[in-house]
C-alpha cells in the first residue's frame, strides 16, 4: 500500500508549518541529509532498549566525578614521609618533566597533615575532612597508572582506553552493552561547570565508531538544563501531539528508505526522545522539592559548594530514574596546578569535598549505593618535586601518569580498603598496579560485562574497550 503522502508532496502543501518542517530541519543542522550519502551498511540497528548481561553485575549505573587536571596524590591521599624527610634537598632519581623549563629537582614535602580516618584506618589529608567521613565505604587505589604523561591523552586513555582520540568512551560502550533503564530520559549525561567546558570538550562524552545513538548527552550547567522541552504558547491543547504523530509517521517512511544508516536512526531516535523527556526531564533537574536537610549535606546552602552540590545531587536523582551513566566534570583543568598550589589546592578540595562525600552518603541512605558506582579521579597526578621554585606562594608540582590516586564506591566495591602502592616517592605505582585497562575491566566485571567479550565489528574486526592490551580484572578492589 502506499504511503498516505509523499514527503515531496507534503513540503510543498505545508511549507510554512512548524511541525513539518521540524524533522528536515533538525536533520540539516546536524548534518544528517546535508552530509554525502554514506554506503549503507546492512539492516542491522541499534537502539537503548534494556539488555541484560551475560552474567549476574551488581552494578546498575555510575556516577563519575571526574576532575581534569590531576589532583596531587601525596598532598591528598597517598601520604610519604620521605618527602617531608627530604623537603629542599636534592631528588635522587630520574624524573620526567611534562615542562623542563619550569622544572626543579628539589623535594616538595606536603604542606599538609594526613591522619587515619574511619574504622578503616585508611590515611586521608586534612584538606578533605568529609571524605574521611565516608573512607569505610571506598576503594582506595594508590596505583593507577596510564603512563602517557600529558593531559588529553591520559584523559582518552581512562575514558576509551586508548591514549589516541576518536574512540567511544565508557560511558558509551556501557550504553552499548547494558541499554537503558529508562525510556524517558538519556542513558549517558555530562554535566558541565557554569564557570566553563571541561578540556577536550565534548571528546569527554563522544560514542567515537559506535553507532551514533550511544552518545553521551551534554546538560546545559545552569537552568534550564535542556532547553526547549515546553511546547509553544500558540498550539492549542493535543497540538503538539498530533504534530509528533505525524513527524513519526514521517521518520518511519524515510528511515524505511535509508536502513543501515546509523546517524539517521540516531537522530530520529533522540528526537522521539525529546518529546518523552518534556515531563521527566523537568521532574528530574529540579532539585526544589529536595528535604532541606538533604540540600544541607549536600552543601547547597554554601556559595563554595553550591555549584557543585547542585550537580551531585541532580547525578543521584538521575539514576535513581534509570540513568546508566553520569559524568561531573570540571571547567578546564582546574586540578593542574603547575603553580601555586598551596592556594589553589585547598580551593579545589573545598568545592567538591563535601558534595562528593554527601552523593555517597544519599546513595548509601537510599538503598542504591549497592548497584551504583562512584568513581573520583583525575587523569593523572603529579610529581615528588617542586616546580615553579620562586617561593613557597608560587610552588607547584608537575603532571605524573606513572603513580597516581583515585577512589571508588558502591556497586561491588569493597569499602575501607587501600589498594596498591607507589614508590616511597610517590612517583612510580609498585605493587597491585592498575592500568587504566585494568580499570575499564574491573568496571565492565562489575556490571556484568567481560571487556575482551564485549565487541562491536569494526571494518571487520572486533573491537572492544580494553582492544588487546593484557588487561586484568582487579579482584583485590572487589567486595
Amino acid at each position: 500500500m502506499a504511503s498516505f503522502c509523499s514527503r515531496r508532496h507534503f513540503f510543498r502543501a505545508n511549507a510554512f508549518s512548524l511541525g513539518s518542517l521540524a524533522l528536515p530541519w533538525l536533520l540539516s543542522r546536524d548534518g544528517v541529509i546535508a552530509a554525502p550519502t554514506k554506503p549503507f551498511t546492512g539492516s542491522e540497528s541499534f537502539d537503548l532498549s534494556k539488555k541484560p548481561p551475560p552474567r549476574f553485575g551488581q552494578a546498575k549505573a555510575m556516577i563519575s566525578l571526574f576532575m581534569i587536571g590531576g589532583p596531587s596524590q601525596m598532598d591528598l591521599f597517598d601520604p610519604k614521609p620521605q618527602l617531608t624527610k627530604y623537603h629542599g634537598r636534592q631528588f635522587p632519581g630520574e624524573i620526567k618533566y611534562d615542562n623542563a623549563a619550569e622544572a626543579s629537582s628539589k623535594v616538595f614535602g606536603s604542606p599538609w597533615k594526613f591522619a587515619p580516618r574511619g574504622q578503616c584506618g585508611m590515611e586521608i589529608s586534612e584538606l578533605l575532612p568529609h571524605l574521611s567521613e565516608i573512607v569505610d565505604d571506598i576503594s582506595l587505589i594508590r596505583s593507577m597508572r596510564t603512563g602517557v604523561n600529558n593531559h588529553g591523552q591520559s584523559v582518552w586513555a581512562l575514558h576509551s582506553g586508548r591514549s589516541i582520540g576518536g574512540r567511544p568512551t565508557l560511558g558509551s560502550w556501557l550504553s552499548y552493552g547494558l541499554g537503558s533503564e529508562t525510556q524517558d530520559l538519556p542513558t549517558y549525561l555530562a554535566l558541565t561547570s557554569p564557570h566553563g567546558q571541561p578540556l577536550m570538550n565534548n571528546e569527554n562524552w563522544t560514542a567515537g565508531w559506535l553507532p551514533a545513538v550511544f552518545q553521551g548527552t551534554m546538560v546545559r550547567p545552569v537552568a534550564p538544563h535542556i532547553l526547549n522541552l515546553d511546547p509553544p504558547a500558540y498550539l492549542p491543547p493535543g497540538g503538539q501531539q498530533r504534530q509528533l504523530e505525524l513527524l513519526n509517521k514521517l521518520n518511519s517512511d524515510h528511515h524505511a528508505q535509508h536502513a543501515g544508516d546509523s546517524d539517521l536512526d540516531a537522530r530520529i531516535q533522540s528526537y522521539a526522545l525529546a518529546a518523552r523527556m518534556q515531563t521527566a526531564a523537568k521532574e528530574a533537574f529540579d532539585i526544589s522539592g529536595e528535604p532541606a536537610s538533604i540540600r544541607k549535606m549536600y552543601g547547597l546552602d554554601q556559595d563554595h559548594t553550591r555549584d557543585y552540590a547542585t550537580r551531585c545531587l541532580i547525578a543521584r536523582r538521575l539514576v535513581e530514574r534509570g540513568v546508566r551513566f553520569v559524568q561531573v566534570l570540571n571547567q578546564g583543568q582546574s586540578w593542574d596546578h603547575h603553580g601555586s598550589i598551596r592556594g589553589e589546592l585547598p580551593n579545589r578540595c573545598r568545592e567538591v569535598d563535601q558534595p562528593c562525600a554527601a552523593l555517597v552518603k544519599d546513595l548509601k541512605q537510599r538503598g542504591l549505593l549497592d548497584s551504583t558506582i562512584v568513581h573520583w579521579g583525575g587523569e593523572m597526578g603529579r610529581l615528588p618535586v617542586l616546580q615553579n621554585d620562586g617561593g613557597p606562594e608560587k610552588w607547584g608540582r608537575d603532571h605524573n601518569t606513572y603513580g597516581f590516586s583515585t577512589w571508588m564506591a558502591g556497586g561491588g566495591f569493597k569499602g575501607g580498603c587501600v589498594h596498591g602502592e607507589t614508590d616511597e616517592w610517590g612517583h612510580h605505582a609498585v605493587k597491585d598496579i592498575v592500568n587504566h585497562y585494568d580499570w575499564h575491566a574491573t568496571l565492565l566485571h562489575l556490571f556484568g560485562l567481560q571487556h575482551d567479550k564485549l565487541v562491536f565489528k569494526r571494518n571487520g574486526l572486533d573491537a572492544t574497550l580494553t582492544d588487546g592490551q593484557p588487561a586484568q580484572v582487579a579482584h583485590g578492589l572487589l567486595a
